[in-house]
């Protein structure tokens, strides 16, 4: 495929470790992650990319927060699938996926395009106000055309009202208050931070989290507040800054009532 079959995406994508904060990164040991099978380097495996595409109607575009939460929900949605678990149709790119770079694709769509981008496998998750679609990983130069073709150019999102405040005695991704991104990278970077999070729990208290149907909040701290979760020992996503930021940029911290120590 060349790069003019490909268009622009609202946001590409790849966290880069941050040591001894950091969990967004694939260790060197696969025993170290319940969910990386290969002892190759992240770089040597074959690469993958998790796409979601973001339902956007000119007239009615969803908040920017309730993007980021719901885009955060349908992410962890697919993780606890169990199409993506054990000999399910989805776990073996799933698997394959998680053993290289952890990397995110947003797109939009209206109208027609939703509709046949909602007609592939994938699943489609609700908030408020906001909808997203996610869909099994794909390799990085062999997208279904439904989505390739999708295009995002000048498109942002807007909160009308000041969201309102999280609620700290459930999940809250915490995004970094010193780093302007457009809605897609945003959205992108809260789907890290919510696999962080995912990946950081036991296997009862992530079976706690999805019975509960994912309840969690994005906010943006203050800076005092942001210097204070970036040192607390909670996961941290830092991106590669192929596009909008500069390299190593913290952009999130997975703040989860059983994370915090």
């Amino acid at each position: 495929m060349s790069s003019e079959d490909l268009p622009e995406p609202l946001a590409v994508s790849t966290p880069e470790p941050l040591p001894g904060a950091d969990r967004e990164s694939v260790p060197a040991d696969p025993a170290d992650s319940p969910f990386r099978t290969e002892p190759t380097s992240r770089d040597e495996a074959p690469q993958f990319v998790l796409p979601l595409v973001v339902h956007i109607e000119k007239t009615d575009p969803p908040a920017r927060t309730a993007a980021l939460r719901t885009a955060a929900r349908a992410v962890l949605t697919m993780l606890s699938d169990e199409r993506a678990l054990g000999g399910g149709e989805w776990a073996q790119v799933m698997r394959e996926w998680q053993d290289a770079r952890i990397r995110k694709v947003v797109r939009r769509a209206r109208g027609a395009e939703w509709r046949k981008a909602s007609a592939l496998p994938g699943i489609t998750v609700a908030g408020e106000h906001a909808e997203v679609r996610v869909f099994p990983p794909v390799p990085l130069d062999a997208w279904p055309r439904e989505l390739a073709k999708l295009q995002v150019s000048g498109t942002d999102l807007d909160d009308p009202e000041p969201p309102a405040a999280p609620d700290r005695d459930a999940p809250v991704l915490w995004m970094n208050p010193e780093v302007g991104m457009s809605a897609g990278k945003a959205m992108a970077q809260a789907g890290h931070g919510a696999q962080l999070a995912w990946w950081e729990l036991s296997d009862t208290e992530r079976k706690a989290w999805r019975e509960a149907g994912f309840p969690l909040s994005v906010a943006t701290p203050d800076p005092d507040l942001w210097r204070e979760l970036t040192v607390s020992g909670l996961p941290v996503v830092r991106d590669a800054g192929f596009t909008e930021i500069a390299p190593g940029s913290c952009t999130v911290v997975a703040d989860h009532p059983a994370l915090r120590r």
